[in-house]
């Protein structure tokens, strides 16, 4: 390699000859004289754009043989620590499990206002994919959260729909998925959790564990995901750190590992102790804006780490707190071992860290740490009882989102796919289970909030956005090869239900758009009344927030003015048989019977007194189900 760009360089991108026409700069070409003595005729050629250590940029041509040599090169991290490899699979090969082992994808959940868009924020900055940390409530004329990109969301200072976010760290792919907080969307971060193979849980440490958060913890033990703590908002008035973790393995039944433990809170927070290195990383508040000068390292912008050992720690964070760390290092020795990772792994321990994410303090730490526990793509199961393998080269992937609108301007739909295992490339042809029509993914997208990149390439663990002009619902299994069918994504009993009304009959079109396009998505949940004469659709949702959220959307994205008019009903109930058990359970007391989007029966009732008693006194009906599975496809 060195023979082709000259000194080692710090990032290589090796593109094929005919797409750097139409998309490299003029003043990058070589002179047509020295390209064609280069590639000999009837064979393609490849372009080596390299950038070394002081942005110098080296740019030639390569022949097949030559750029197999500089892929192979770039697999090694000590030659090329930032390497960005764009190789296309004709010419040559990405090693799959190389690739699998550099992904790590991960979902934040946490109670409202625990800081969660903050921490994904910082978490962005650091791994250099922004250059300055928004904030959920932005001044005026400052930055926005990037995952935070809806107008309400901007507004309300509230996560409304859960965003993916893609960025490079330390030669690794991080997927991280932002999810909602707040009560109301809870099931949109369930189908985000869904897609993770990790997950950060965000514990304001001033109020310790909250509704919200014992209700996504469960979740995550249900997906089997490892758990990672980190307690924010140290740098305010906190609750005891033992006490928090006491919380954690009470509530939870899960077993805790401190990674690093907080000195002081509050006015008197002055850093964390490292356990791995028996460091003390000292807070600075003066590093909290996010920004570093050009050229500054931001991992150590305004910090100074300390051995526990050196004497002069004591005159730095005063006698008494310097006392009861050493008293606290004894005890959390005695309590404990050695870190388990394959616990971790396995959902049985969460590391736990502490930290400030509004003021940049130990996040970094946090993201080093995570790197070194966290696992890579995990294997799925598939209906009939099979399973597929990051590692297995056929492609497999699921819709697990679906969001209109992006991008106002084109009115797009984007379907969110990850990818479960195998190499993903443009254009390439895949099957949808539930259909079974066969698709071509013409317009990849790599997705970073609102915004989209082309993306040519992924793998096991990436999220992918993908143009949806309706060929796609939430839950469907897409595939190369034999059948692959993975199991459908649930959907959760509503308790608020409302007609949902157009308030301008001029514009019909409109409004039928703007229902099978935001109700399509998930925004709600939608269903329809049995009698023909009544199309209005039911919107259904866990909370009052969700018809908000359509009626504003409605409004902004499509000019429709919207009323809605409540329905008595509290409790949906699924029936199992299907509707032959309706047409034999005859007349239904105390309930309504609509269909879902999937025409399945639903029964909606006051409160689940009335359930019981339609169990109790018509055993005709059968199996009542509190959460709906869409039909498998056959």
């Amino acid at each position: 390699m060195t023979s082709l760009l000259g000194a080692s360089p710090t990032r290589v991108v090796l593109t094929p000859r005919a797409s750097v026409r139409a998309s490299a700069p003029s003043a990058a070409r070589l002179p047509r004289a020295e390209t064609a003595s280069r590639r000999p005729p009837g064979r393609q050629s490849f372009r080596l754009r390299a950038v070394d250590a002081d942005d110098e940029v080296t740019v030639v041509e390569a022949s097949p043989e030559e750029a197999a040599e500089v892929a192979e090169a770039m697999s090694s991290v000590d030659d090329i620590p930032d390497a960005i490899k764009t190789v296309p699979k004709a010419a040559v090969e990405r090693d799959l499990g190389k690739e699998v082992e550099s992904r790590r994808t991960f979902a934040i959940i946490s109670h409202p206002d625990a800081g969660k868009t903050t921490l994904t924020e910082k978490l962005l900055y650091y791994g250099g994919a922004i250059q300055e940390a928004g904030a959920v409530r932005a001044r005026r004329g400052a930055k926005s959260a990037t995952s935070d990109w809806m107008e309400m969301e901007k507004q309300r200072g509230i996560s409304i729909s859960s965003t993916a976010l893609s960025f490079a760290y330390k030669n690794f792919t991080l997927n991280l998925l932002d999810t909602p907080g707040h009560a109301d969307f809870s099931e949109d971060t369930y189908r985000t959790v869904s897609a993770a193979d990790n997950a950060v849980m965000l514990i304001d440490s001033a109020k310790g564990l909250e509704p919200q958060t014992r209700k996504l913890f469960e979740v995550c033990r249900l997906n089997g995901l490892p758990i990672f703590t980190f307690c924010n908002k140290m740098d305010r008035p906190a609750l005891e750190p033992l006490e928090l973790l006491d919380q954690i393995e009470s509530e939870f039944n899960l077993p805790t590992y401190a990674v690093n433990w907080p000195i002081g809170s509050g006015d008197t927070f002055k850093g964390v102790y490292h356990r791995p290195r028996r460091e003390v990383h000292l807070f600075n508040a003066e590093a909290k804006d996010g920004k570093a000068k050009k050229g500054e390292d931001k991992s150590t912008k305004g910090l100074e780490v300390i051995s526990v050992d050196d004497a002069k720690l004591e005159s730095v964070i005063g006698a008494e707190l310097h006392a009861r760390l050493m008293e606290d290092i004894e005890l959390l020795d005695e309590l404990g071992g050695e870190l388990d990772l394959q616990a971790v792994h396995d959902g049985e321990l969460t590391p736990v860290f502490f930290g400030s994410g509004m003021n940049n303090f130990g996040v970094q730490l946090f993201l080093d740490s995570f790197l070194g526990y966290s696992v890579r793509p995990r294997g799925r199961d598939l209906l009939g009882g099979d399973r597929v393998e990051p590692t297995d080269e056929g492609f497999t992937g699921f819709v697990f989102k679906l969001q209109a609108n992006m991008d106002p301007r084109h009115r797009d739909k984007v379907a969110f796919v990850r990818v479960v295992s195998g190499r993903f490339e443009r254009g390439m042809r895949v099957t949808n289970a539930r259909t079974k029509k066969s698709v071509a993914l013409s317009r990849p997208s790599q997705m970073f909030g609102q915004d989209k990149t082309v993306l040519d390439e992924g793998f096991a663990g990436d999220v992918i956005g993908l143009n949806n002009p309706g060929s796609f619902a939430i839950g469907d299994t897409l595939y190369m090869g034999s059948r692959k069918v993975l199991p459908p994504i649930p959907t959760f009993s509503p308790e608020l239900f409302a007609y949902l009304r157009n308030s301008d009959t001029g514009k019909y079109k409109q409004f039928q758009k703007g229902v099978q396009e935001l109700l399509g998505e998930g925004a709600v949940q939608v269903m329809y009344s049995r009698d023909a004469v009544k199309q209005d659709p039911i919107l259904a949702a866990v909370g009052q927030l969700q018809f908000e959220v359509v009626q504003a959307r409605m409004l902004a994205e499509y000019g429709v003015e919207t009323t809605l008019e409540p329905l008595p009903f509290a409790v949906a109930r699924w029936v199992v048989g299907g509707w032959d058990a309706v047409d034999a359970a005859g007349r239904i007391f105390n309930a309504q019977c609509v269909k879902d989007i999937w025409g399945q029966p639903v029964l909606l009732f006051k409160n689940q007194w009335n359930v019981d008693q339609i169990v109790a006194d018509t055993p005709e009906i059968g199996e009542l189900s509190p959460f709906s599975i869409p039909p498998a496809a056959e």
